[in-house]
């Protein structure tokens, strides 16, 4: 019996991990290999080299935080506010090593530094907007307050993980949760 294989996704999915913890530059093949256990050969069965697989974790990036999260949202139904529920809740749990937060950040601190990675990344942001827009010009009649609205919900999402302030006897959860509930006002 042959060995099995080290799925391609695997591979995808140890190089945003290696992103987050050190930006592009930690992503070796090598250093993967390491840490799935495996040789590097296998790596060369999927990938024709580093830039390859780069490109492939953005593109697993890309979809994983836009399309799926949007194709999930919509498919529980609802009406917006509902749906709006529905996203808030699924992007506050998202923690894995392509839809967490921090894959995010290393993803905007590589866009910093890669006109490429930074045209995928003003992509992303703007199909997150555009969803948004449409899931809150379905109750808000004011385009000045949807567009507000927007960006608040990206910018917390984004932003609170730098903020290191106390909330005047409040947790860091119940602050979201009035924010979560101003939004959907």
């Amino acid at each position: 019996m042959g060995a099995t294989r080290t799925p391609r996704e695997r591979w995808i999915e140890e190089g945003l991990r290696a992103l987050t913890a050190g930006g592009p530059e930690a992503v070796r093949i090598e250093v993967l290999a390491q840490a799935l256990g495996v040789t590097k050969g296998g790596f060369y069965g999927y990938f024709r080299n580093r830039a390859a697989l780069l490109e492939e974790m953005l593109d697993t990036w890309e979809y994983e935080v836009a399309e799926a999260v949007i194709e999930r949202v919509e498919s529980g139904g609802g009406d917006a506010r509902t749906r709006l529920e529905r996203l808030f809740a699924f992007v506050a749990a998202a923690d894995g090593p392509m839809t967490g937060v921090a894959a995010d950040l290393a993803v905007r601190d590589w866009a910093r530094r890669d006109e490429d990675v930074a045209a995928r990344l003003r992509r992303v942001d703007n199909r997150r907007m555009d969803y948004l827009r449409s899931l809150f010009g379905s109750f808000c009649a004011d385009e000045d307050e949807v567009e507000a609205r927007c960006m608040l919900a990206v910018s917390v999402r984004i932003g609170s993980h730098y903020v290191a302030a106390d909330h005047r006897g409040r947790s860091r959860a119940e602050v979201m949760e009035l924010i979560r509930r101003r939004l959907l006002m």
